[in-house]
């Protein structure tokens, strides 16, 4: 059995380029316009402010029958106002 011995070429890679002054100049303004138009589509996707006045809404009965949870406990609006008796699970 002969055994093959091959060279092979390796090269180091050229250096980058350095960024000039310019090009840096262009990437900056660039990301800037887009950072303000992202900013005047944000504004006008922007839902109107609501005002503070709670909108009445049916309250929410929430039973929890996770593990470690207080068995039977019923919360409203995410408030606990009591147990059910004997209830283990809903």
């Amino acid at each position: 059995m002969s055994s093959l011995k091959r060279s092979l070429p390796w090269e180091t890679p050229p250096a980058p380029r350095p960024v000039t002054l310019a090009g840096r100049r262009l990437a900056a303004g660039l990301l800037t316009a887009a950072s303000a138009s992202l900013a005047r589509i944000a504004a006008a996707l922007e839902p109107a402010p609501t005002s503070t006045a709670r909108v009445s809404v049916d309250p929410q009965l929430e039973y929890h029958a996770e593990a470690g949870a207080p068995e039977g406990a019923l919360y409203v609006d995410g408030e606990l106002v009591g147990w059910l008796r004997g209830v283990q699970r809903l």
